[in-house]
């Protein structure tokens, strides 16, 4: 449902800030798009009136590769700049977001009420960069909870207004039956103005693509 949205993101990224936030900029939208090679895809959209909220919602498709179960969610959200930290040469946030939608899957019938909830801290210099995300849909049907961290360096030092490299390792825990262990990626970033774009292979070697547009 959502791949040809997801492909249309990533084949037109020209590539934005180191780490996916939902909140750009006081006045800003945010489009994300993931692929996650029969796992997980997500496309979300959010505006942020003021710097320090967004709202918006999103869509994402789950598909375990365990025992061919699916679900199709669909959802508002508000996100929440709780806290963030201006260092001399560094940038550190905590995001905490919730929502409400509705969801669809291939082993219930009907559509189920679902909550989102998560959370995520990070930090980030020009050179090295870290982030914890934790991101749940929950309903009556099933409770789907994926952890994600990712560590991040840089080989040189971006300028404002260039093109920025990152060589990124990322480590996610699915709950549910998603998928059985830790599934880790080596992943390449590049971002450049109010776009990035990053792909790379799992250890399962499936392709893992993510890109965001700020404007």
């Amino acid at each position: 449902m959502i791949r040809p949205l997801i492909g249309l993101c990533v084949a037109t990224a020209v590539v934005a800030p180191a780490m996916a936030n939902p909140i750009a900029f006081a006045g800003g939208t945010t489009v994300m798009a993931e692929y996650g090679a029969g796992t997980m895809q997500e496309l979300q959209l959010f505006y942020a009136p003021r710097f320090d909220y967004s709202v918006g919602g999103g869509h994402v498709d789950f598909t375990s590769d365990e025992n061919g179960q699916t679900e199709h969610i669909t959802y508002a959200r508000l996100n929440w700049l709780a806290h963030r930290w201006n260092l001399d040469a560094a940038q550190a946030n905590v995001f905490v977001w919730g929502g409400i939608g509705s969801a669809t899957g291939n082993y219930f019938t009907g559509s189920t009420f679902t909550g989102n909830a998560g959370a995520q801290a990070d930090y980030e210099t020009r050179r090295v960069y870290a982030s914890l995300k934790t991101d749940l849909q929950r309903s009556s049907e099933f409770s789907e909870r994926v952890d994600t961290l990712q560590l991040g360096v840089a080989p040189y030092k971006h300028e404002y207004g260039s093109l920025a490299t990152w060589f990124v390792f990322q480590a996610r825990h699915y709950t549910d039956n998603l998928h059985s262990g830790i599934e880790t990626a080596a992943l390449l970033r590049l971002f450049k103005g109010g776009a990035w774009i990053e792909a790379g292979v799992t250890n399962g070697g499936k392709l893992q693509a993510m890109a965001m547009f700020n404007f």
